[in-house]
């Protein structure tokens, strides 16, 4: 029964719930992100680069010559998907980059509202003599009695 309630308290902790939202709208904007890359900035790379279809660029491993990797796939043939690799990649570039520019964000933002303490005034300094912290209006030292000069009182 120990055992039970540990979970539960592990499961519920705030922690928890924040990664696994991270994690669903983590899904999402991967979802989003591949969607994007595969419907619009593929074909824009296609056209720039005399109309490569990089999702039909593979390597079929058993020397056959097929016109689509889907009929490659097909005849159940292995094959290295080497377009699909680039696709991937970009997937994660962009990815990356948008997550940069959100941390990024992040992070003015939260500079914006975090004041900026000035350092407090310091209340003690050392005396000349005997190296003592002492109170920082003092005349005299209380440790070694030494009268401190006036530059020192002043500060």
């Amino acid at each position: 029964m120990g055992m039970r309630k540990e979970f539960k308290e592990f499961v519920l902790r705030g922690n928890m719930m924040d990664l696994a939202v991270g994690v669903i709208v983590g899904g999402a904007f991967n979802g989003l992100v591949t969607s994007f890359v595969n419907n619009i900035i593929m074909p824009v790379i296609s056209l720039f680069t005399g109309k490569i279809d990089f999702e039909n660029m593979f390597v079929a491993l058993d020397g056959s010559k097929y016109a689509t990797l889907a009929e490659a796939q097909e005849a159940g043939t292995a094959v290295i998907a080497y377009g699909s690799f680039i696709t991937a990649i970009i997937n994660f570039l962009i990815l990356a980059l948008v997550v940069f520019f959100l941390v990024k964000g992040i992070n003015k933002m939260r500079a914006a509202t975090k004041k900026e303490e000035a350092p407090a005034a310091p209340t003690t300094k050392v005396c000349p003599f005997c190296k003592t912290e002492i109170d920082i209006n003092a005349t005299r030292c209380p440790h070694c009695t030494s009268e401190l000069p006036a530059e020192e009182a002043a500060e």
